[in-house]
């Protein structure tokens, strides 16, 4: 090998790749990359979860994702979303920056204690593994809060006894949207101390949900756009109710 050889570091122009990492809803680069994965296309997060609420086909390709459940076919990417922001000078530090000043626009503070003065939430920082390496765990999972409200009366009759249903110390829950029915179900058997044979269904918008739903996946099917906490009931199937 010449030791005068020297290899140059390969230089790609950023205009070259913009078709793999820019948005063909908003012509910006991706924000929250978010894929179909029926067809792969990626869009922003925000972008491609306004556009199916009015259609069933992707934007890119006309493929139809869902005949009633679309949003169940996205998928957030981490990694291509970590990509675009090493590729795109200071994206990242822009788009939290956006976020704080919208944050401090809507007046988000925390509560005002005796003595001390108010001090304004900071908001939190995008979700990427390039901020945070273990952004995989639960632990910094986005966040959902929740309220649980029974539907059935308190005291009613199970395999032939009278059965006394706790009260739910805490009905308000936050927790992460990977969370699922089944886990808030195992959640509610802990809490109301019911026998395991008992059946009972949780609903949302008086829609029966599946144990394999997510909370994300019900959040954006029946409560995106609407306030928070989120409404969830839970009833209980039994021989006899009084």
């Amino acid at each position: 090998m010449n030791p005068s050889f020297v290899e140059e570091p390969l230089k790609i122009r950023i205009r070259d790749i913009n078709p793999h990492i820019v948005c063909s809803l908003c012509a910006g680069y991706f924000i929250d990359a978010t894929t179909i994965t029926e067809c792969l296309h990626t869009f922003c997060k925000t972008c491609i979860v306004k556009y199916l609420q009015s259609s069933k086909h992707c934007p890119q390709c006309n493929l139809k994702v869902h005949e009633t459940h679309p949003l169940f076919h996205l998928r957030a990417d981490r990694t291509l979303q970590d990509i675009v922001y090493k590729l795109v000078p200071h994206l990242l530090d822009n788009e939290e920056k956006r976020r704080e000043d919208f944050n401090k626009s809507r007046g988000v503070v925390t509560p005002k204690k005796p003595g001390k003065k108010a001090e304004v939430l900071s908001p939190p920082k995008l979700s990427t593994l390039i901020n945070t390496p273990d952004g995989h765990k639960f632990a910094y999972d986005e966040q959902i809060c929740l309220c649980l409200e029974r539907l059935c009366p308190q005291e009613l009759s199970h395999g032939g006894q009278r059965l006394q249903l706790r009260q739910l110390e805490k009905k308000f829950v936050r927790c992460s949207i990977r969370v699922l029915i089944s886990h808030l179900k195992a959640m509610l058997y802990k809490k109301l101390a019911v026998p395991p044979d008992l059946k009972f269904e949780i609903l949302c918008d008086n829609e029966v949900q599946a144990e394999e739903t997510s909370l994300k996946q019900i959040y954006l099917m029946t409560w995106y756009g609407k306030e928070t906490p989120m409404v969830l009931f839970y009833r209980f199937a039994t021989d006899s109710v009084t």
